[in-house]
C-alpha cells in the first residue's frame, strides 16, 4: 500500500510540473480571438464576448467585472469595461463593432465565474454585429494558440 501512495504522489508531483510548463490554458475551436486575449463566438449577426482561459489564468482570482450598458455602441479593438483581479485591473476591448444587446448579470454577484468558466457561465456581454467581416481581423484557434506560446516565451 505505501509503494502504491509514494507512486500516486510521484505521478501527481509529475503532472502538476507538465501542466505548468504547457504555457496557456484552454482554446476552443470555434471561436475567434484578439490580440488582447478576448474571445468572440459568432451565432449568425450575434457575438457573444468574453475574456479568454489565458487570460483569465494571467489575472488570478476576478473580484469584480465592470459591464457597459445595454444599448451601448462598442469598436473593434476599444475598451468597453474592466475585469479587476486580485493582482490587477484589465481593460476588456471588443473584439467586433456593434451594439450591446445584453450583458452578464450574473458576473455582478459572481465575478469569479470569468476563472471557473471563462468561455460558457462566464461571458461578459452579447453583441449585434455592425459588420461580421472585421472577423477577418481575429485570430481562429491555431494561430491563437501559437500566439500565446510566444507571448509567455517573451515573459
Amino acid at each position: 500500500m505505501a509503494s502504491r501512495m509514494l507512486w500516486a504522489s510521484r505521478a501527481a508531483s509529475y503532472l502538476r510540473i507538465s501542466v505548468f510548463q504547457r504555457g496557456f490554458s484552454t482554446v476552443l475551436k470555434d471561436l475567434k480571438y484578439a490580440d488582447s486575449h478576448e474571445w468572440v463566438k459568432v451565432n449568425g449577426n450575434s457575438a457573444t464576448i468574453g475574456i479568454t482561459d489565458h487570460a483569465q489564468d494571467h489575472l488570478g482570482d476576478v473580484v469584480y467585472v465592470e459591464l457597459p450598458e445595454v444599448g451601448a455602441a462598442v469598436k473593434q479593438g476599444d475598451s468597453f469595461g474592466a475585469v479587476e483581479s486580485v493582482k490587477a485591473t484589465s481593460d476588456v476591448n471588443s473584439p467586433v463593432s456593434g451594439k450591446v444587446v445584453e450583458v452578464n448579470e450574473e458576473l455582478n454577484n459572481s465575478p469569479a465565474l470569468v476563472n471557473s468558466s471563462p468561455y460558457e457561465n462566464g461571458w461578459i456581454i452579447k453583441v449585434e454585429m455592425k459588420d461580421a467581416g472585421e472577423l477577418k481581423n481575429l485570430m481562429d484557434s491555431e494561430a491563437y494558440s501559437k500566439f500565446c506560446e510566444e507571448e509567455d516565451s517573451k515573459h
